[in-house]
């Protein structure tokens, strides 16, 4: 059945894309819409960007029609119509203040919703209040569903697999570092590229390996380490050591409780890569819209306005080698350079180390944004954890770390590695789990 979509102005800057994501419906955007895209528009980042395409696409569209008529995309069966005459009220009535889009957004729903009883009439927004007010008025609305994963990624998720095989197997694992696997096998332990598996054999003997093109390697880290020594503390975190130190996976994923060692495996994998020559520079960044303050609140120049941000990163440099002259010898040299989310489009990164901490408070589009921006003989890490969102419109099943980890979870270029043990100290851990 047709249906009547009023688009609010988080779908459209949350995807630029949406607006063209609706085929056989009618998309209707109420004029306060316009207003509010229009100071959204020379926004730094996505957001600036999101607002100036849906500007430029309904610009485009005078040419085919009216917008306050209905232009229609014969190609999606889709209308796209801007009410210009918003009639406010009905939010009058209901005691509303209508100097609030949101309010003036409602209005222009129940207005639609009286003119045709018979037409089924629904607002798409990310803003969880209005979703709540609309459905106390007896308005249908709902979330923006694209990028919404069915289900939230559960601890099984990059978790370690324990599979039994013949002892004479087992030992050629041991022996010659690798083992074919069988299709039938594949299918019966629910393998999939680079996940991470405890191989056991009838005996009792054991190897850690990953699954890799129908066979089982040995997983070995590898690297030196000569910077500062490393020593896995669990399985989980051997796993991410050698999943981090291995060239032919460009794409990891980890995450995982807080103190389960995330940011400090990445960052000594990360120096040993610099040490060793397979990378140039390592690159630090992450969204720091979860904080409501935009750079230019604070002062200072670009490293110093990021230092807030960048503090998990200094801890582990102060407990790696305890003290911070290392760590500022490297910022100086340009070898760890500090990349501020909103200002990462357009850039290219070649030979680099590409770190993202906080992965989790990033829409899948910013991900996207800097994944697409790795080079040549370049790695990078997205790190967190999918149950502490802190951005408003994403939460556990639409935040781009989850989505990314779901979409490229069969990819031979990318491993996800879930760290379910805390290490900070056992008081951490305690309340990581019971708090």
């Amino acid at each position: 059945m047709r249906k009547s979509l009023i688009l609010d102005t988080s779908v459209l800057l949350y995807d630029k894309e949406s607006i063209h994501s609706f085929p056989g419906n009618d998309v209707i955007l109420p004029f306060t819409v316009l207003d509010e895209l229009d100071r959204k528009k020379e926004a730094p980042g996505l957001l600036g960007e999101s607002a100036r395409y849906v500007n430029r696409f309904l610009d485009n569209l005078r040419s085919l029609g009216r917008l306050d008529e209905g232009v229609l995309l014969e190609d999606r069966d889709q209308t796209i119509k801007i009410l210009t005459q918003e009639n406010l009220q009905p939010a009058k009535d209901l005691g509303l203040d209508v100097g609030q889009g949101d309010n003036r957004i409602i209005s222009v729903a129940l207005c639609v919703k009286s003119e045709d009883s018979s037409k089924k009439v629904k607002v798409i927004t990310k803003d969880i209040n209005l979703r709540v007010k609309c459905d106390a008025l007896g308005i249908s609305a709902e979330d923006y569903y694209k990028d919404h994963l069915t289900s939230k990624l559960t601890e099984d998720e990059g978790s370690v697999l324990a599979i039994m095989i013949e002892d004479n197997r087992v030992t050629e694992l041991h022996e010659n570092n690798t083992v074919d696997i069988m299709e039938e096998e594949v299918q019966k332990f629910s393998l999939y590229e680079n996940c991470s598996v405890v191989v056991t054999g009838n005996g009792g003997g054991s190897v850690l390996a990953t699954y890799k093109n129908s066979c089982l390697i040995k997983s070995v880290p590898r690297g030196k380490f000569s910077a500062a020594p490393v020593n896995p503390r669990n399985k989980e975190q051997h796993f991410a050591l050698s999943a981090l130190t291995d060239p032919d996976i460009p794409l990891v994923c980890l995450t995982g409780i807080a103190g389960s060692g995330k940011t400090f495996l990445t960052l000594l994998s990360a120096l040993n890569a610099l040490n060793e020559g397979i990378c140039d520079r390592i690159v630090v960044t992450r969204s720091i819209q979860p904080v409501g303050r935009d750079l230019g609140f604070l002062p200072g120049d670009l490293q110093e306005k990021m230092a807030p941000w960048m503090a998990p990163l200094v801890d582990n440099f102060r407990h790696a080698f305890k003290d911070l002259s290392y760590f500022n010898t490297m910022i100086e040299r340009g070898q760890i350079e500090i990349a501020p989310l909103s200002f990462i489009r357009g850039r290219t990164f070649n030979n680099a180390f590409l770190i993202v901490d906080e992965a989790q408070n990033a829409t899948i589009h910013e991900l996207k944004t800097i994944v697409t921006r790795l080079g040549e003989n370049s790695k990078v890490v997205l790190m967190g954890d999918t149950d502490q969102v802190d951005t408003p419109y994403i939460n556990s099943r639409s935040n781009g770390l989850s989505i990314i980890i779901d979409k490229l979870r069969d990819s031979d270029l990318t491993c996800h590695v879930h760290l379910s043990k805390g290490e900070r100290s056992r008081l951490a851990t305690l309340a990581s789990k019971t708090l």
